[in-house]
């Protein structure tokens, strides 16, 4: 199922059905051209992530000075396979904190990993899921649960892990679109970021994730959205005898302390990233 955020309650659906995947014989030979070394990829560096992690841990415990930059290698070159343009602008966030970007498809967690080493965080149901939630524990995503009880004790979680320099990444829609648009923010996890313990030196960074499509293809032609299987999407997107491009616009981070409140910080990150985002459509 698309859309793998922590709160994606009601997830978003197109009135329109989603763009049948036909592929010619053409498109089946890209399929296992890309898939196979996409694949050794994708497992190869999780293997060797989980080796060093077993070195790693004991020697810095919530720490990652070594393993990040592993999906960060995996996820440069995965672009590289898939023959879809990557570029990116603005600057990287140095203070500690979170960044939060709009959600389209799985390939935003590739995008967003390539240019930045962060840590996503997600669902408690995520973990449980085939192969994503097993990806998912290794690569150190944050689980948290929809449970207000829980909620000084993620908050602690949060804290330990921005205080040992983690960047935390949330998709404050709550659920993945066809790219088209951007959905009102959810203020519900910003609500963490206002506790005692990290309001005074944490950090957001919003980011604008655009996907372009090929040359002659829908718009939407990457977009992951409602009830949609990641297979056929996963097949589409390897099949495609042309590649479009992906676009990430990093905005200038926003101190926690300078805004009144959780809606107050929300909207500000909602109207950076759906500015660019409806500036790059216009560009088309």
């Amino acid at each position: 199922m698309a859309g793998s955020n922590a709160v994606s309650e009601p997830i978003w659906n197109s009135e329109d059905a989603p763009d049948s995947v036909v592929l010619g014989p053409v498109g089946w030979v890209l399929v296992a051209l890309r898939g196979v070394p996409l694949a050794l990829l994708v497992f190869g560096g999780l293997a060797v992530l989980v080796l060093i992690r077993l070195f790693e841990y004991p020697l810095f415990g919530v720490r990652r000075p070594i393993t990040p930059f592993i999906p960060q290698f995996v996820c440069r070159n995965a672009f590289r396979i898939l023959g879809i343009g990557f570029r990116t602008s603005g600057e990287l966030m140095r203070q500690r904190g979170a960044v939060v970007a709009n959600h389209t498809s799985w390939l935003d967690i590739f995008a967003l990993n390539a240019r930045k080493r962060v840590y996503f965080v997600s669902k408690a149901e995520v973990a449980k899921w085939p192969v994503i939630g097993w990806l998912a524990r290794a690569t150190g995503t944050v689980f948290i649960e929809r449970d207000r009880k829980k909620a000084k004790e993620q908050t602690k979680v949060f804290e330990a892990r921005l205080k040992a320099g983690h960047k935390l990444l949330f998709f404050p829609e709550g659920t993945s679109t066809d790219g088209l648009r951007i959905l009102p923010f959810k203020t519900t996890l910003f609500a963490a970021f206002f506790a005692d313990e990290l309001r005074e030196f944490m950090y957001v960074q919003p980011v604008t994730v655009i996907f372009h499509a090929p040359n002659g293809q829908p718009e939407r032609f990457y977009g992951w959205w409602g009830e949609m299987d990641f297979g056929p999407h996963l097949i589409k997107t390897l099949g495609a005898r042309r590649q479009g491009s992906v676009e990430l616009i990093y905005h200038a981070p926003a101190k926690v302390s300078d805004f009144e409140d959780r809606k107050a910080l929300a909207a500000h990150c909602e109207e950076a990233v759906r500015h660019a985002h409806s500036l790059a459509r216009l560009e088309k």
